[in-house]
């Protein structure tokens, strides 16, 4: 019964975050600079470094390839 009840309450609990709606004139605010997710430098390079390691370069720009010296 108990545990009913929590998953219960934390169905309700998510359901009241996630219909929060934006207004129109709300946007402008989240659109601001001090609200767009950037990387950290040490993120960037991380990024950078996975990218080279798995050979995934051409997303994130420069050529693209398989890893395997071809072009």
């Amino acid at each position: 019964m108990k545990k009913t009840i929590m998953l219960l309450a934390l169905t309700l609990a998510v359901a009241s975050i996630t219909a929060c709606k934006v207004k129109p004139w709300q946007k402008e605010t989240l659109a601001l600079e001090p609200m767009q997710l950037n990387d950290c430098p040490l993120h960037r390079f991380e990024r950078n470094v996975e990218v080279y390691r798995e050979g995934a370069v051409g997303g994130n720009g420069g050529k693209s390839g398989g890893g395997c010296g071809c072009s």
